[in-house]
């Protein structure tokens, strides 16, 4: 019996505001660890639209909900982006933005504030429509540090807010699909040391530059060898930064490291991808070190909450309830969606990879356009998702949840 016409027509009345409100925060400067500007726009969104109650908690993440009832439903949006990179690459300036008849530009349109803002407004919609009812209890979210360290921030939500949602929607870009899993990924260091001597005379020292050559041989040569699964793809990995120590430029290195992005696909744990590394003949021969980095920067209220960087991978089931009414409410009023999964990483890493918590992702915006140059998201993007995400938690609990 749901007016699925009249949500539509509602979500497309909002335009203005939800173009108005994206507009805001991408002036608003937000890199991981300095969201605090961004944090505080949205609980004024949250405010000026009613949401029954609106807090930030201790580490910065915002958290709004709506309605009363005993099943928690969440819809997560990080609200911190990456930098601009090489200003030169952009066509406009990445904080002032753009914005024409089809689309807005500007750094974090795209990943992710566009997902925090059509959320603000999904719950809006299911307030004004009177879809909120006893039987569930909406928590929207704008959460802190994710491109630092995804998941953290509902490492926290969960440990020390103490909520724990029945599912959550992953609100980062998803191309118009519907979006099921993702690989998991961990951050790796290998390190290996050597002795140094005077640069005129290599032959006295042990150059940690040449064994860590060796080293990068094997590792490049360990990506074509991972596991490949048929849903979410192949495990990888990639030589992100390396360094090294040495007194001068006119002397051997004495200690070169390197650090490795490891995508991880389902059934890869983080034990399983160090001893590859670890087994490796180089790696053996020159007693190179190969551990997990840990994170611990603080957060813009100055709240340190270590963890190791390891980010579980997740899969939902097609035919969990929560898929199946995330299909029903876009089917409802957009015809019928792709399912299908993300290539890069998300909270869902915390939420469903560490805690078992459900997670399906639907959100504005294209894949492509994250981290990049010349970002931008779709209006329709925003319209679309708000539309979706008003109708999913009734869908749910009156149908999908017998």
């Amino acid at each position: 019996n749901m007016d699925f016409a009249k949500i539509k027509a509602t979500s497309e009345s909002y335009l203005p505001q939800m173009t108005k409100f994206l507009r805001d925060l991408i002036r608003i400067p937000g890199e991981s660890t300095e969201e605090e500007g961004v944090i505080n726009r949205i609980a004024q969104e949250m405010r000026d639209l009613q949401f029954d109650k609106v807090e930030i908690d201790p580490m910065g993440n915002v958290l709004g909900f709506m309605g009363t009832g005993d099943t928690l439903i969440a819809f997560d949006a990080h609200i911190d982006t990456v930098g601009i990179g090489e200003k030169s690459n952009w066509k406009f300036d990445p904080y002032e933005g753009y914005e024409n008849e089809e689309e807005i530009g500007g750094r974090g349109a795209s990943d992710q504030l566009g997902g925090i803002v059509s959320s603000v407004y999904g719950a809006k919609i299911m307030k004004d429509l009177g879809l909120l009812n006893d039987k569930y209890q909406v928590l929207v979210t704008g959460t802190v540090q994710e491109e630092d360290c995804d998941g953290l921030c509902w490492q926290y939500i969960i440990n020390e807010d103490k909520i724990r949602p029945e599912f959550v929607v992953i609100t980062e870009p998803t191309n118009g699909n519907i979006y099921r899993g993702q690989r998991g990924r961990m951050e790796i260091r290998v390190e290996v040391k050597g002795v140094s001597c005077h640069g005129s005379a290599p032959e006295r020292g042990d150059n940690a530059i040449y064994k860590m050559a060796e080293i990068l041989d094997e590792v490049k040569d360990l990506n074509n060898r991972l596991k490949n699964d048929p849903f979410l793809g192949k495990g990888t990995l990639a030589v992100s930064q390396i360094f090294f120590n040495s007194p001068s430029r006119c002397a051997v290195a004495d200690m070169c490291a390197i650090s490795i992005d490891r995508r991880l696909t389902d059934g890869e744990t983080y034990e399983s991808a160090l001893k590859e590394i670890s087994v490796l003949p180089s790696v053996k021969k020159y007693n190179a070190e190969v551990t997990m980095y840990k994170y611990d920067r603080p957060s813009y209220k100055n709240l340190v909450y270590p963890t190791d960087c390891f980010f579980p991978t997740w899969v939902i089931p097609e035919d969990h309830p929560a898929t199946k009414a995330m299909v029903k409410s876009y089917e409802g009023m957009y015809g019928t969606p792709k399912v299908d999964k993300w290539t890069f990483s998300t909270n869902g890493v915390s939420i469903m990879g560490r805690y078992g918590i459900p997670c399906i992702g639907f959100g504005p915006g294209k894949e492509e356009e994250a981290h990049a140059p010349n970002e931008k998201t779709w209006k329709a993007d925003l319209v679309k998702c708000a539309a979706v995400y008003a109708a999913l938690p009734t869908i749910y609990v009156n149908e999908m949840k017998k």
